[in-house]
This record gives C-alpha cells, structure tokens and sequence, in this order.
C-alpha cells in the first residue's frame, strides 16, 4: 500500500463554496453575533462569518487540506457553516451544506445510543457478560467481557480490519447482514488482547459486537434499528448506511479522497489495490450524514430526544480515564471514556464528541453541554497518516476561540 505521508495536494481536486449561515433547525434563524463574551448567549467575533475561524477554514482549503463541510452552531441556531472541495472531482460535483460524508468512527455514538435506549428499556444490563445476549464466543470470553467493556473500549477485543480472514472475505459479503455476519466470525474467534477491565484498548471489534447485541435484543436487524429509533427520532434527512453502489452513483454522497506519498490525491473507492471498501458500513463506523443532520442529532442527544435525561446523563458521562493528548489546552483535566462519547472538562465546560478517520474520511464533532455549542467537521480528505488530521486541528482551534 502506498504511504499516505505526503502533505502535497492535487489542486485540481480543490474547490471552495462557501456556505451562507443558515437556520439548522426548523424554524432557526441565524445567530446575531455580538460581543466576544465566550460561554455565553454573545457569539465571540472570531467565530462569526469573516473571523478568525472563518479565514482559517479558507486557508486550510487553499493549501488543499480541507475538503468538506464545516458547521458551527449555538443553541440550536447556525453560527458558521461553510463548504470547500468537491464531492466528486470526475464529476465536478461540488461539496455543500446536504452532502453526505463518511462519518468513520463518529458512527459509533450511533450504536452507543441504540445500547443505551435498550438499557433504559431494561433489555440491555451494562454489567452484564455478552454471552447473555450472543452464542458462539468462547466460554472465556462469553462470561468475562460485559457490555460496559464495549462501550468504554476496555473489553480486551481487537480490531477486525487486521484479519487476514477479513481482509480476504469482506468482498463477498454483499449485504448488511452477511456483513455483520461475516465481520462477527471474524471477532468470535480472534483471542483477547488482555483481561477485560484491566486497560483501556481502542476496539472496532467490541463496537461491532454491541451491534450484534442491538440486532439480536430488539429483535431488528441492526441498520433498521439505526435507522428508526436514531435517525428518524433525530430527524436526520440526509443520513443513512450508504452502500457501495450508492456511493458509486449518488454525488450527494461525497467520494474519499485520500493522499498518497507522490503528493496524487485518489478517489479510494477506484483504487481497490490500495484501500478495501466493504459493501456497507458497519456498528463501528462509516454511516453517512450531512453536517446539518450531525447538528440535528447533538440537538436531540442534549435535549433528551434519544434517551430520557438520566440515561443521557449516565450515557455522555466519563468512565474510563484517557491519557492526555499532546494538545489538551491548559486547564483541561484528562478526557474520559464515556458510554460512546469521549467526554473532557475544559476551564469548567463539559465536552462530548468524536472523531474519526480512513483513507478519505477525517470527521469530528463536539457537544458543549453547558454551553450549547455544537462543531461539526466533516471532510473527505482523509489523510489519516498525517498526524494531527486537519479536523483535529480546527476542533481545537474551535475550542480555544469558544471557551476563550
């Protein structure tokens, strides 16, 4: 596989579309903007339309690092929303406000909500082992690994993506269902990494596990599920689990494009001797949505739409200590694993969200929960092995300018 190091752009791929601030809500008007007073109903100047993130954006995009959509919104009212790059570059379909974007991992606090209702429901126990849910696991793994483990990462399960057996199979799986069929085969039988509870271990497998356990306690196959009680409960219009073949024809569904060490940005889904694309996404990532509708789901998360208030407040908060990364501000206690979210308190704030990237995917999104401030960044440049992503990079940028 080619290295995906190199920071040189294909310039032709570049295309830059400002969006104008818009209402992400029915019935919303744009924000305002006055003052500079972060962490309160005043908008600070950096962040409107013209400021210092907005001119950030346009040179991000200009040096061929940004490609997507990005979308600031305040209590529940558009801020900033703009659009760079193409959706498809063949095509010279244009990236805007409704495109839909491979979210990568941000597709987990999907599954993480969906095991949470059905806990509120008394359907799911978080204490509970797997094996009260699924068959087929090892008796060892059955009667040690609990849906809590899943949810917080620390279950001592792998990632399925470094099977062989994956790698090998995942062509021929053809619908959702041999798709999760197919990928849960592949984590029944690939040992654990380490006792379950006893470290912190970033899992695919344990979040495709959960939704195996969605699909067999609700008695609905899991994108179905997904679908009703999370992206119709949300009003998500432009979210889905997009197949292959949508995402071969649709140019609202924008293509990945990703870097390659000779500086040529490719569309990975033409490029199947580099990067594997399965048939649809899975519990762990790769649903779809437009920025707008990740606006419209932090809106219903924090207003209590998905889940009562008790479990939204057991769901978004910390479990599991994180280390610190390099670039947590001053003042910042070390995030926290929550059930989905990676919580963190900055300067007083409590922040919910995640990120996520592949080869032309590089996403984020976080939640203000005192605030009321959401940021949406999704981009289909995914330049995964270029340390720190862009969308990492404005999400602290972000953060800085909204807490001050």
């Amino acid at each position: 596989m080619e290295s995906l190091l190199s920071r040189r752009s294909a310039l032709g791929v570049l295309g830059v579309a400002p969006v104008v601030a818009s209402g992400v809500f029915a019935g919303a008007t744009p924000v305002r903007a006055e003052g500079t007073a972060a962490g309160s109903d005043r908008v600070p100047r950096d962040l409107r339309p013209g400021g210092a993130f907005d001119r950030r954006l346009s040179q991000l995009a200009a040096e061929g690092r940004l490609s997507g959509t990005v979308l600031l919104a305040h209590k529940g009212k558009t801020v900033l929303e703009r659009a760079y790059g193409m959706a498809n570059a063949r095509t010279s379909v244009r990236n805007g406000p409704d495109t839909a974007f491979a979210l990568a991992s941000v597709a987990k606090l999907f599954t993480a909500i969906a095991v949470s209702q059905l806990a509120e429901r008394g359907q799911v126990d978080f204490g509970q082992t797997i094996g009260a849910y699924l068959d087929g696991f090892p008796a060892s793994v059955a009667g040690s690994v609990t849906v809590h483990h899943l949810l917080t990462h620390t279950s001592g399960m792998g990632n399925f993506q470094d099977s062989e057996e994956f790698r090998a199979n995942v062509a021929s799986w053809t619908s959702g269902a041999a798709m999760l069929d197919g990928i849960m085969g592949v984590v029944r039988e690939t040992e654990l990494r380490f006792a379950p509870g006893t470290r912190h271990d970033y899992s695919n497998s344990g979040f495709v596990t959960l939704g195996a356990i969605v699909q067999a306690v609700s008695g609905q196959p899991f994108y179905d599920y997904i679908r009703e009680h999370v992206f119709a409960a949300a009003g998500m219009t432009r979210t889905d689990y997009y197949t292959l073949p949508q995402r071969l024809t649709d140019d609202r569904i924008a293509r990945p494009y990703a870097l390659l060490s000779t500086g040529e940005r490719v569309d990975t889904l033409e490029r199947p001797d580099l990067f594997w694309a399965g048939f649809i996404g899975e519990p762990a990532g790769d649903a779809f949505a437009s920025a707008r509708d990740m606006a419209r789901f932090a809106r219903a998360l924090t207003g209590n739409r998905l889940l009562g208030p008790a479990y939204t407040t057991l769901a978004v908060t910390g479990k599991h200590p994180l280390p610190r990364n390099p670039g947590t501000p001053p003042g910042a206690i070390p995030p926290h694993q929550a059930y989905g979210p990676i919580a963190s308190i900055t300067r007083g704030q409590r922040i919910i969200g995640h990120g996520g990237g592949s080869p032309g995917a590089a996403t984020s999104i976080d939640m203000y929960l005192d605030t009321g401030w959401v940021v949406v960044i999704l981009s289909n440049h995914g330049d995964i092995t270029v340390n720190p992503p862009v969308s990492q990079v404005l999400m602290q940028e972000a953060r800085r300018l909204i807490i001050g």
